[in-house]
């Protein structure tokens, strides 16, 4: 198998980001992965004019991993206050999950965010009926801050099916090497 390398995407990577994010997590496609919100959230994940808008603001990236020319996982970083990085917009192809993939681009993206900015805390928010997904980050080092936001129904990003749902924020102390 090839070695995983990364990119930072460009505008000509929209469509195939928004390919990507969207299998990962909505639709059929999604449920091939353990990354599904299909049953949680209805509608698109990504908006191209929201990602646009992502790539062009300064302290804000976001990586590419790719396996030879096949697109296989992507997250979005920026800078935040306080010496700190936002992640998000984390997708891998739900083909190509379970692979440690999915490790190996969020600890690019904490790398990055300690070389670009020199960040000393990662946070992110994520659906807090996810527990799968919360068990992986906080095997990861990340943790619950009980800090817990609205889900903003906007329908460019999707539509609750439920209306329990609400964003929890996880956050972990970056190491500085």
């Amino acid at each position: 198998m090839e070695t995983l390398t990364f990119r930072r995407a460009t505008i000509a990577d929209i469509p195939a980001l928004l390919d990507l994010v969207t299998s990962a997590y909505r639709g059929a496609a999604s449920r091939q992965g353990w990354t599904s919100e299909a049953d949680l959230v209805d509608g698109p994940r990504l908006d191209a004019d929201l990602l646009r808008a992502d790539l062009d603001r300064t302290d804000s990236l976001v990586i590419i991993g790719e396996r030879g020319v096949d697109l296989v996982g992507c997250a979005h970083i920026a800078k935040t206050e306080n010496d700190a990085a936002y992640f998000g917009m984390f997708a891998v192809r739900p083909t190509g999950q379970s692979q440690g993939d999915g490790k190996r681009i969020l600890a690019e993206a904490e790398r990055l965010a300690i070389s670009e900015w020199g960040s000393t805390v990662m946070i992110m928010t994520v659906i807090g009926v996810r527990d799968s997904l919360i068990a992986f980050y906080e095997r990861r080092g990340y943790r619950r801050t009980g800090v817990h936001h609205p889900f903003h129904i906007d329908t460019r990003l999707g539509v609750p099916r439920r209306d329990d749902l609400h964003l929890e924020v996880l956050e972990k102390a970056l190491q500085h090497g």
